[in-house]
């Protein structure tokens, strides 16, 4: 098969699914929740001026954060492939966003996407505010902010496949995968009549501050299926693949836990006490699993490694995500605790029980760490540190609390299932659909040789 026929075939099959079936599934099917009075609203250059900042704090979160996290646990000849692949979603992840993809998130539809030609090329999207996300800040603020969710949620799959997913093979995947996965399920989880959307009367109401089920699950439960289906590394797991910098893994860890200020706190949506308590929640819960991961892997090991300390506050950040703005700091705590535990053993004893080879610990880390997160959440979501969660979801008119028990538990439960499940089998049909058009595992020789230099013709350091 020619492959640069292969590669246009490729592009119009998607540009026809995606104008026809996309176009048809987000139009209005469901009728969308509107206020009988338009409620007034006001710029408020403070909480604007959070919002602008916490989306410079996610991106940073990409770069450099996760480029120079990711970077360091690879091998030498691998370096600068595996940056790349967060690096280029910056740009493809933006032009998806601006044409299609904040409108199939966030524009009205029904309960699983919003209709993509609403805010085509982010038409009506300026400097008034949407009242049913933030009213206080430009809609153009929003958009910012989300998208560099949007970003960084593919960015965090690049992981599990690093050393061995073919550059062209892995961008298209990433188009696909965002336009099938994650653009549904943002609309799902935070859009307008999304189906778990608690806020604005979803019909299951799943809570999720910052995205346990958006972007921690989606890219978790991917990356192990992407990584099963792509194939072990050459040499995994006899061969010894130990970090080549782990002194830029630390500094990405360092930036990441920065970052993630921005990524929770800024899901506030304003400058108020709930950015504080989602901030703080934040903060203890990666202190937490950072202490929790160390102390498990001394006892076991005789000693505590600074890669596992680093690795104990990525998981206790994933899974403090989906509650940080509903649990108090004590609770937050405790699920930082149980997040370094738990993690610890999906990295160490899980994944080597079932043999699949996620390089990076993506699905161990972020993927079970925020299944942890979103559980726990439902026994621990507190009225008193977020009042909406009392009474804004109402049931045939009636106002139900959805405070911490066993009904929000079955409620997160749900959230964290159908995540899990629409996430692998999309992942599943997209790896075989572009594995068969385009390829995505690299032959032997430009594995052994090293992505950097057979993908992209570079070295990372002269010898």
């Amino acid at each position: 098969m020619n492959p640069t026929h292969s590669s246009r075939r490729f592009i119009v099959v998607f540009s026809c699914l995606f104008f026809s079936g996309f176009a048809l599934l987000g139009a209005d099917a469901t009728p969308q929740i509107q206020s009988a009075v338009a409620p007034l609203v006001t710029i408020n250059n403070g909480d604007n001026a959070w919002l602008l900042a916490s989306a410079a704090l996610v991106l940073m979160m990409t770069a450099p954060g996760l480029i120079l996290f990711y970077g360091g646990l690879v091998r030498t000849k691998n370096v600068l492939s595996t940056m790349m692949h967060s690096l280029i979603l910056m740009a493809l992840i933006s032009a998806l966003w601006m044409v299609f993809g904040y409108s199939m998130a966030f524009a009205p539809g029904n309960a699983f996407c919003g209709n993509p030609l609403t805010h085509l090329f982010l038409k009506g999207v300026g400097a008034a505010p949407d009242a049913d996300y933030a009213p206080t800040i430009p809609a153009e603020t929003f958009m910012l902010f989300q998208m560099m969710f949007a970003i960084i949620t593919p960015a965090l799959i690049s992981g599990a496949v690093a050393e061995r997913v073919k550059f062209k093979g892995y961008v298209a995947f990433m188009l696909l995968w965002v336009t099938v996965v994650y653009f549904p399920l943002c609309h799902m989880v935070w859009g307008k009549g999304g189906f778990f959307n608690w806020a604005l009367g979803g019909k299951i109401p799943v809570l999720d501050f910052a995205g346990g089920t958006v972007v921690h699950i989606s890219s978790g439960v991917s990356a192990l299926v992407f990584a099963i289906m792509i194939g072990k590394r050459a040499g995994f797991p006899r061969e010894q693949m130990a970090p080549h910098n782990v002194v830029l893994s630390l500094i990405g860890t360092g930036l990441l836990w920065v970052g993630w200020f921005g990524f929770n706190g800024g899901s506030a949506l304003n400058a108020g006490s709930l950015a504080t308590s989602a901030f703080a929640a934040t903060h203890f819960s990666a202190a937490a699993a950072a202490l929790s991961w160390a102390v498990l892997e001394w006892k076991l090991k005789g000693k505590p490694s600074v890669l596992g300390a680093a690795a104990g506050m990525v998981a206790g950040l994933a899974t403090i995500t989906p509650a940080s703005g509903f649990v108090s700091i004590p609770a937050a705590f405790c699920i930082g605790l149980m997040a370094g535990v738990i993690c610890y053993a999906a990295v160490t004893k899980i994944k080597q029980v079932c043999g699949y080879d996620d390089s990076l610990d993506v699905f161990g880390v972020h993927g079970v760490g925020s299944v942890v997160g979103m559980l726990m959440l439902g026994f621990l979501a507190n009225a008193e540190v977020n009042p909406a969660i009392a009474n804004t979801f109402k049931a045939n008119g009636v106002a139900v609390s959805l405070a911490g028990g066993s009904h929000q538990f079955i409620n997160q439960f749900i959230g964290v299932a159908f995540t899990a499940v629409l996430a692998a089998v999309a992942t599943f049909l997209i790896v075989k659909l572009v594995d068969s058009v385009i390829g995505l595992r690299v032959d032997q020789e430009d594995e052994s040789l090293g992505l950097d230099l057979s993908q992209h013709g570079e070295r990372a350091y002269n010898e």
